[in-house]
Parts: structure tokens; C-alpha cells; sequence
């Protein structure tokens, strides 16, 4: 496929509706700091466009190669091909119910015939069976149209919409401090704990090695990456958290309101239901509601793939009929499962933050040295997944405070390169003694 389609997809995977929601709450809070999360978007897209596309490329030449877990299987063989399945499985399966949550918080305070519950099932259930029905090919040509869509919305319709609503200009201002209006309005450890759990995601996203496979050839893939970054920053950072500031000064008029405590990831579904138009707010659900099945379909493809190709289809060998309905199958049960993790996590972002940090912190260091190294250890790979991988869930469990508040998943990354280290000192030495 060429640049353009798996451009569009790739940022409508990566960005959203649970970004957008997200970014709806990062700018209710923050301002328009909040929009500097995606720059650490812009900056994976490309150092990984520049730096691994051109290398992964290179071992598509050689032999089959169709997935993240093939790649590590090439670099390391069958025990890293396999964990490094487990935890991307894992992974998506916790950003899937993120989808879902994003979904039914965006429905929940517009379709109030329904309440939470009922709309999360909702969701999770069309979700599944849309993404039980198609294959890569459709996604990819959906998440194109969901993006168009979803940039309409935005730009020609909420923006503008919101804008006038709260009294322009004048009115923002005198709603909302200052700070929120500037760009510096974010901490350095913050800045820091986005870049260290976005970018590596970048290195390490099943999705995003399924569209470098789907691409036309390295040079389309390489062009494909280069636009997804611009989408991401400044485009879509600034849409959703332009989008927030508006609802934030919604709220400070008394435009909208909260029942019980405030939720930032809220704003914005208020601000659709209680302030703009009815027919404005009708294209802006479908907006964000695109965004979100354009993420959810993808993610949910991306486990459904781990559990069909790199578990069962090493085992059994399946005829095409047959793999495809074991596919379809089990996409349908692991989308229930994803409804049933959603009704666990109701913070978006923080859901979405922490799926990424599980898959980073296990998967990113043997990644990279795969990547750079000639002669690699076959059990480096994945003793430094678990180490990384159950040191963050460790810190993040029991709530481990870190100095400065740096994110769990920089400690997870550096102790899977000492593992790596270690695991590869030691054997290098074993083979000199044999």
C-alpha cells in the first residue's frame, strides 16, 4: 500500500479516540502544554522512520517476516519470539479497553438513556464484531476515512463551533490564567516520563511493524512515517488540546458542569452536549467515534494476531479457511476480554500510559540491540524482557514512589539493560570457554 493510506492509518492507530479524549483532558488541565505529549510522537515516528525502518527491511528481504515476534524470533529465536508475543499481546489488550473507556465517556454524557455500563458494552461489542468482520487491508482504508473524518470535525466544526460559543479572544482570557495560554505550563520530569514511554513505542508497536510489512516498499514506509509525525505534532496535538482549553473555559462561565468530582477527560463530551449546536455535536461524535474504532480495530488485531500467528500458528498448522476463522474467533473472545478490562480502568490516559509502559519496558532494550549488534545471546532477550517488563508492573502495583516522580517505566528500561548486559557478557565469555 503506499505512503498515504499507511500514513493515515498509522496515526489514526496511534492517535485516537482515547488520545483525543486524553489530549481533551491534558488541555483542560494543562493548556496548551499539554500538546508537547505528542511531540514525543512527532519524535518516534521519525528517529524510527530514519533509523529502523531501513534495517527491518533488510530481514523482510531474507525470510517471512510478518510480525514484531518474527522479528525478535530472527534476532533471537523461538523464547524471545514468544515473550515478546506475550507482552505485545498484553499490551493491546489493555490499550484496546482504553479504546473502549474513551468510547463510552464520550456516549455516556451525550446518550443518557444509557448509563456507563450498558454504554461500555455497547462499544466493546461493536468494537469486536467490526473488527471480527475485516482484515488489515480494511482497516487501513477505514482508519484513512475515520481520520478524514475526524480532522473535518475538528478543524471546520468543534474549533470554530467552541470559539465563538465562549465569547472568543477576550473571553478566554479573562476565564482562564495565563499559563495555560503559554507553552511552558509543564514540567521537566513530565516532558520526560512522555518521551520515555511514547517514543520507544515507536520501536516496538505490533501495529506499526504490521503496516511496515503492509507497505509498497522501504521508501513508501520510510514517507508514511514522516507524514504520521506531522499529523501527530502539530496537528492532532493541537486540535485536542485546543479542544480542552475551550472546555476548560466553558466550565470556568458555567456552561457546563460537573455531578460530583471533577474529571478532566470529561470537558470535552460536555462541552459537546451542553454547548454546541446539536447538529455540530452529531459530526463531532462521529469524529471522535471514528478515531476510536480506527485505534480499537487495530490494537485488537494486533493481540487477535499474536494468539493466531505467533502462538497457535507455531504449534498447528491451519488451512487458510481455517486460520481465518480462528481468527475471527478469537478476535471475538479477546474483545470480550477487553470489555471486561475496561470495566477495571476508567482513566483513559492513564490506562492507554500504562499499556505503553508495560510493552516498552520489556520490549525496547533487546529491540534496539538486536537491531545493533552483530552477535547477539539468545537468552538475553528475554530475561531482559521480564526483568523490564515485571519491574515496572512491580512499581506501579504497589505504587513504589520514584525520585522526582520519574515514570516507572525508566526504571523497567534500565533494568532490562542491565539483564541484557549481563546475560550477554556472561555469554560471549561461555563461548570463548567452549
Amino acid at each position: 500500500m503506499n505512503a498515504w493510506h499507511i500514513g493515515l492509518s498509522v496515526v489514526a492507530t496511534d492517535v485516537g479516540g482515547g488520545f483525543s479524549i486524553g489530549l481533551g483532558g491534558l488541555g483542560f488541565v494543562m493548556g496548551l502544554s499539554g500538546s508537547w505529549m505528542l511531540f514525543t510522537g512527532l519524535l518516534g515516528a521519525w528517529i524510527s522512520g530514519v533509523w529502523l525502518i531501513p534495517r527491518i527491511y533488510k530481514i523482510s528481504a531474507l525470510r517471512s517476516v510478518f510480525s514484531l515476534p518474527d522479528v525478535f524470533r530472527y534476532y533471537y529465536g523461538i523464547p524471545a519470539a514468544l515473550m515478546a508475543a506475550i507482552i505485545s499481546f498484553v499490551g493491546y489488550m489493555g490499550f484496546t479497553a482504553s479504546q473502549i473507556v474513551a468510547g463510552a465517556k464520550l456516549a455516556s454524557v451525550t446518550f443518557e438513556v444509557f448509563d456507563y455500563t450498558t454504554l461500555l458494552w455497547i462499544m466493546g461489542l461493536f468494537t469486536v464484531f467490526y473488527t471480527a468482520l475485516g482484515g488489515l487491508k480494511a482497516v487501513i482504508y477505514t482508519d484513512t476515512i475515520q481520520w478524514m473524518i475526524l480532522m473535518f470535525g475538528l478543524i471546520f466544526l468543534g474549533i470554530p463551533f467552541a470559539y465563538v460559543a465562549v465569547g472568543g479572544w477576550y473571553s478566554i482570557q479573562q476565564a482562564i490564567p495565563n499559563e495555560m495560554l503559554s507553552f511552558g505550563n509543564v514540567g521537566f520530569v513530565e516532558l520526560i516520563n512522555w518521551f520515555i514511554t511514547i517514543v520507544p513505542i515507536w520501536f516496538v508497536g505490533m501495529t506499526l511493524y504490521q503496516r511496515i510489512f503492509a507497505s509498497r516498499n522501504e521508501m513508501e514506509a520510510k514517507k508514511a512515517w514522516f507524514l504520521a509525525g506531522i499529523l501527530e505534532w502539530p496537528l492532532m496535538a493541537f486540535m485536542g488540546v485546543v479542544l480542552g482549553v475551550l472546555s476548560r473555559v466553558a466550565f470556568e462561565q458555567g456552561l457546563i458542569s460537573f455531578n460530583g468530582n471533577i474529571d478532566a477527560e470529561m470537558g470535552l463530551p460536555l462541552l459537546l452536549k451542553e454547548v454546541l449546536p446539536a447538529g455540530v455535536t452529531g459530526m463531532l461524535l462521529a469524529a471522535y467515534f471514528s478515531a476510536i474504532m480506527s485505534t480499537a480495530d487495530s490494537c485488537l488485531m494486533a493481540a487477535s494476531g499474536n494468539v493466531v500467528t505467533d502462538f497457535l500458528g507455531k504449534i498447528f498448522r491451519f488451512k487458510p479457511t481455517q486460520k481465518l476463522r480462528l481468527s475471527q474467533w478469537s478476535t471475538l473472545i479477546l474483545g470480550v476480554g477487553a470489555v471486561y478490562i475496561a470495566f477495571k480502568q476508567k482513566d483513559v490516559l492513564e490506562l492507554m500510559l500504562l499499556s505503553y509502559a508495560f510493552m516498552v519496558s520489556g520490549l525496547f532494550v533487546p529491540m534496539i540491540m538486536g537491531v545493533m549488534l552483530k552477535k547477539r545471546s539468545t537468552w538475553a532477550a528475554p530475561l531482559s524482557m521480564l526483568a523490564g517488563g515485571l519491574t515496572t508492573v512491580f512499581l506501579e502495583v504497589k505504587e513504589i514512589p520514584i525520585y522526582l516522580d520519574i515514570n516507572a517505566n525508566a526504571i523497567g528500561i534500565i533494568a532490562s539493560l542491565i539483564v541484557y548486559g549481563l546475560i550477554h557478557h556472561l555469554s560471549k565469555k561461555t563461548d570463548a570457554y567452549f
